[in-house]
């Protein structure tokens, strides 16, 4: 497909995700499509930045253990604020080893202890099993973080596509819940309302990575035949109120799908009196955050968030 809009480095990696033969979403088990996802990630590998250290943890969730990534930056000193990092693949697929790129970068860039939880996956765990596994790893920061050098004062929480919708509906869980504290949200390219009819679920319903198809199968694997997408905690956009929720960042890619409810969900955040930034990525695709070193505006998307999550931080002591 030649689209005039894509980025020379997006149509360079289009090109060679299509020579490994990925099944299409939808037309395969989950069991196999997370094998083709996990094999292009060792042939086609994003860059990956150092940090200082990588630890490995398990805790007790709502339904047992729930292995997590906890990431120290390169730099700075304790105690270092928490970011909280929810993986993507349409609570289907992908891995909390796959949002690496997202981990570090916000750890090194933030100066931030980057936990990445590896929740529950769809359709074998419905919702809202995801979510509870995320709002509960967010508390096991909050009561064990200092073990790392972290402060559990300052907390953000950040995740791609599934993940963004995850921390979506952690951030409204907390401001419901009344705790942990939240200071910021990072939304890439979020699913944010169980619906396909907006503009650009048909400008983009096949041919650009995610697809129409794409995203109502992996619906579907995580409400079940029975359950609620129009539950705020599953469609965030359809709370009854928006206000108080932690600052946002919502970043979205032209050519995706999701691109318009997201946009959405900014303004509504805004409406609400939530400080909100909306950036539009022009000329990549959906998850093009997680692909540094294939996708320039990777970095830059990074290097956003991290300036917004460090301004929502220093909010706090001003």
């Amino acid at each position: 497909m030649q689209d005039s809009r894509l980025t020379p480095d997006t149509v360079d990696f289009m090109e060679k995700s299509a020579t490994l033969d990925m099944p299409a979403f939808g037309e395969c088990s989950p069991e196999e499509l997370r094998a083709a996802t996990e094999r292009r990630g060792k042939v086609m590998p994003p860059a990956i930045e150092p940090v200082r250290k990588v630890i490995r943890r398990k805790f007790d969730g709502p339904d047992g253990e729930v292995p997590l990534r906890i990431y120290i930056p390169e730099g700075g000193e304790p105690p270092y604020p928490i970011v909280m990092v929810f993986h993507g693949g349409g609570w289907t697929i992908r891995s909390y080893e796959l949002e690496g790129p997202t981990s570090r970068g916000l750890a090194n860039r933030v100066g931030a202890i980057a936990i990445s939880v590896q929740y529950r996956l769809a359709p074998e765990t419905r919702f809202p099993g995801a979510a509870e596994d995320c709002y509960s790893a967010t508390l096991w920061a909050l009561e064990n973080a200092q073990e790392f050098g972290g402060d559990p004062s300052v907390m953000a929480v950040a995740g791609t596509s599934a993940g963004g919708n995850l921390s979506a509906a952690v951030s409204q869980m907390a401001r419901d819940r009344g705790t942990p504290k939240i200071s910021h949200q990072v939304l890439f390219c979020p699913v944010i309302d169980h619906n396909f009819e907006r503009g650009s679920y048909e400008e983009f319903a096949d041919g650009y990575g995610l697809t129409k198809l794409g995203m109502e199968w992996f619906w579907d694997n995580y409400i079940g035949p029975d359950g609620d997408g129009s539950h705020p905690y599953a469609s965030p956009i359809r709370a009854d109120d928006l206000s108080g929720l932690p600052d946002a960042t919502v970043i979205v890619a032209e050519c995706d799908v999701l691109r318009d409810e997201a946009e959405d969900y900014a303004a509504a955040l805004k409406n609400a009196g939530v400080d909100t930034r909306l950036t539009r990525y022009e000329g990549v695709l959906h998850g093009f955050n997680c692909q540094p070193g294939h996708i320039h505006a990777a970095e830059s998307a990074l290097d956003e968030a991290a300036y917004r999550i460090k301004k929502s931080f220093a909010n706090l002591t001003a």
